[in-house]
């Protein structure tokens, strides 16, 4: 059997809903444009040019004059957004809301970041590759290490947090297997309320967070063998594209 590829996209598609992995990572059937998801994209990637900025040149207004040419560049490279029915002022101004919240919560002159879009892979096993992009990285003079994650949605709801964290931790044990240092702080940052998730990792959290991503594979493995991906339906269905071909719907 062929190795499968984990990253926590994948790995939250198929504890969501074992049928939306299928759809996604098997058939790799193509989906319509998520315009929040490219909204997510466009905030980040001027938040990325925003750091190649020397310290004093990394405001909000700078963050502003980028973000049109950011999405010029975002439509080019998928012209397929040109089909969108997008109004471009409010398109733009939500996007600009969102920066304008990034700056209440931390001051990006203050510090250098060490990585921007890090890619980060191991094997987890002989037969999983484990991998996912982290949106910063932050090493402290003193050693610290930082992983910050930008979401442009809300925080989640009081209870939900130990599940946004998990994506975090994936990334925090890929680094502690390569590097052999423990992540210090991890921290999600909600630009869409201005909230803040941090936390502080332990080496048992994250052996722990490896046992859960070596059941999800086995799991995947079985469904593999036997051919059965488990429609799991829930609400986050009003949401999927594929609701219109899945078995929980069409039979």
């Amino acid at each position: 059997m062929s190795k499968i590829r984990l990253s926590p996209s994948r790995v939250n598609d198929f504890s969501n809903c074992p049928q939306l992995y299928k759809f996604r990572s098997i058939d790799q059937i193509p989906e319509p444009i998520s315009l929040d998801a490219e909204r997510g994209t466009l905030v980040h990637s001027v938040l990325e040019e925003l750091f190649e900025s020397p310290a004093p040149l990394r405001t909000l207004a700078r963050a502003l004059e980028i973000l049109p040419t950011s999405w010029e560049a975002q439509i080019e490279a998928k012209p397929a957004l040109h089909e969108s029915e997008i109004d471009l002022k409010e398109w733009l101004d939500r996007a600009a809301s969102l920066l304008t919240t990034y700056f209440s919560l931390e001051e990006p002159a203050s510090f250098e970041p060490t990585s921007r879009e890090l890619h980060l892979e191991m094997d987890l096993s002989e037969d999983i590759y484990l991998h996912g992009f982290i949106d910063r990285l932050d090493i402290a003079d003193t050693g610290e290490v930082r992983i910050v994650d930008y979401k442009t949605g809300k925080a989640p709801k009081p209870g939900w947090e130990e599940k946004a964290l998990f994506q975090l931790r994936i990334y925090a044990l890929i680094y502690w297997r390569i590097h052999g240092v423990l992540p210090h702080r991890l921290q999600l940052m909600y630009l869409g309320d201005g909230q803040l998730l941090r936390s502080a990792p332990t080496s048992s959290q994250l052996e722990n967070t490896e046992k859960k991503l070596l059941a999800v594979a086995d799991e995947i493995f079985a469904a593999l063998e036997t051919g059965q991906w488990r429609p799991r339906p829930s609400r986050l269905c009003d949401w999927c594209s594929f609701k219109t071909i899945c078995p929980a719907f069409t039979h």
